[in-house]
């Protein structure tokens, strides 16, 4: 008996093709060079939008936007990044399209004990736990079933992708 669609299901089937399209694109093995263009072109999406819609959303693919100070300067950067859900957190993966440099969000996260993170309008204070060993093994496979890119990431680059679980800060 074939499924009856609902209202949803076509959103559904679109999101579903577009989520490919997505990850067929991010493969590309000229795509890290255009990354800034792609930065700016999700800055201006979020911007007309309201901060309700980003590059990530349109394609399907879970996102989230951490807002940390910077380090050295203190002033306050946000950066969306791919995200894979993990119970009430999330796993984040510092790989920048696999490039040679680290971004700056992770060392940002690392020198902060915590900062906000927003999801569909909704912001959260998290703190972030790097991981290793059998956890970061276990992250890196959920987030390669969001995107399953990660793993051309880590051949280009020869630095370990730093992996962090962000979590609630918990109540005190």
């Amino acid at each position: 008996m074939a499924q009856k669609l609902t209202d949803q299901a076509p959103i559904r089937y679109l999101h579903g093709i577009i989520t490919k399209l997505a990850i067929l694109i991010g493969s590309l093995t000229w795509l890290p060079k255009y990354l800034p263009w792609i930065v700016k072109v999700d800055n201006v999406v979020q911007r007309l939008s309201n901060k309700n819609v980003d590059l990530l959303r349109i394609a399907g693919l879970p996102g989230i936007t951490i807002t940390v100070p910077g380090r050295k300067s203190g002033v306050l950067h946000s950066t969306t990044m791919l995200t894979a859900p993990d119970g009430d957190g999330w796993l984040v993966a510092g790989s920048f399209f696999g490039g040679p440099k680290t971004p700056a969000w992770v060392f940002n996260i690392r020198a902060v004990d915590s900062f906000d993170v927003s999801y569909h309008g909704v912001t959260s204070r998290m703190v972030a736990t790097e991981l290793d060993g059998t956890d970061r093994s276990r992250a890196w496979d959920q987030l390669l079933s969001v995107w399953p890119n990660f793993t051309m990431y880590e051949e280009r680059t020869d630095r370990v992708i730093p992996l962090f679980r962000l979590a609630p800060v918990p109540a005190a």
